[in-house]
């Protein structure tokens, strides 16, 4: 998940737009007590690291009299085990897969839509994302989506060659020890399962054992680093010659350095939504349902989508972001493939993820 400034030439062209309405809305001109709406003025949200606009929060704060804790993740899991641990929040920022586990366990409680004024503006491509892991839309606020593909040195890797062989790139020696790989079990068999023609959500052993081998030929073949957040300036500063990476990385990575170009390769891959969701033991459901609702709003999502480089689920900000050439019009990146039969959301399956780790354990450690 990408957490940086995109254009420095935004600093200048966004200042207008922060400096008449805030960076959010209209709203900047109010005020409200929270306290007096809601019986309480305080907040714990959590969401993923650096995945989010540098004022949005102050301002909400302003418009709202409020407090807002805020902690952050870096990993869907990680963020689980602290749930499980007995912390309290009031939003949560997970991506799909998890949020219908969440759901599943009753960890979440229905919105009250008529609280959250700006459904309206959501893309319909966010909300029939949403739809795969909450089919009623009843849990979840989109909150951004993507994509996951492979950032390549277009001076150094054909875009022809790459298009015509997508994932199997990582098994050519022609790049040895010049390819990242995140260190994920989830998006590495992913990349396996797609390459080899089968969905990314398979439990079948014989899928299993083929992926497994798929990933292990990739090792010997190509010798990848085995990175996390690290390869974003590293593909920036050119390190190497391809990497597996999100959309919204790989739209900041395209924006700082032009030999970078962003491939969602032909076999398909993992397309995502994150959204925000309301834990069943909020202590204060209503200013969560005010936060929310504010996210929603064009400010806010402008802001958050500028900064972070994903793609905005607030559809007039992905208009505007993804056809202004000073913003994101010239970054494919920022517009991950729609109505591809390939591309799938990966569902929650407790028994995949653990034989997943154990055959990831495997392969990194080099043992049978």
């Amino acid at each position: 998940m990408k957490k940086q400034t995109i254009f420095k030439v935004l600093m200048i062209s966004s200042l207008g737009v922060l400096t008449a309405c805030g960076s959010s809305g209209s709203t900047a001109e109010q005020q409200y007590d929270a306290k007096e709406l809601y019986g309480c003025d305080v907040i714990n949200v959590y969401n993923a690291g650096e995945y989010i606009g540098e004022n949005v929060i102050e301002d909400f704060k302003t418009i709202y009299n409020a407090k807002v804790n805020y902690d952050t993740f870096d990993s869907n899991e990680n963020m689980y085990t602290r749930l499980l641990g007995g912390s309290a929040y009031d939003v949560l920022v997970p991506s799909d897969y998890m949020i219908e586990r969440l759901i599943d366990e009753g960890m979440l409680q229905t919105l009250d839509k008529d609280a959250l004024e700006n459904l309206g503006l959501l893309d319909e491509i966010a909300l029939d994302m949403q739809k795969e892991f909450d089919p009623e839309l009843a849990y979840a606020v989109p909150y951004f989506r993507g994509s996951v593909g492979l950032v390549y040195n277009t001076q150094n890797v054909d875009p022809a060659v790459i298009e015509e062989k997508g994932w199997d790139i990582l098994l050519d020696e022609t790049y040895k020890d010049r390819v990242f790989m995140y260190d994920s079990q989830r998006d590495a068999f992913m990349v396996a399962f797609k390459a080899l023609g089968y969905s990314m959500n398979t439990d079948d052993p014989a899928a299993l054992d083929a992926a497994e081998a798929w990933l292990r030929e990739m090792k010997a073949a190509v010798n990848p680093a085995y990175v996390t957040d690290e390869v974003i300036d590293a593909m920036m500063n050119g390190e190497k010659d391809i990497a597996l990476m999100y959309s919204g990385d790989a739209a900041y990575v395209c924006a700082e350095n032009e030999d970078m170009a962003y491939i969602e390769p032909h076999q398909g891959t993992n397309i995502w939504i994150d959204a925000m969701v309301i834990p069943a033991n909020s202590q204060c459901p209503g200013l969560a349902h005010a936060f929310i609702d504010y996210m929603t709003g064009y400010d806010a999502a402008y802001a958050n989508s500028e900064y972070v480089g994903y793609t905005a689920v607030n559809k007039q900000v992905f208009d505007e972001m993804s056809t202004d050439p000073e913003l994101y019009g010239e970054i494919p990146a920022y517009i991950p493939r729609t109505g591809y039969d390939k591309d799938e959301v990966f569902h929650y399956n407790e028994t995949l993820r653990e034989e997943l780790g154990h055959r990831w354990n495997k392969i990194m450690s080099g043992s049978n």
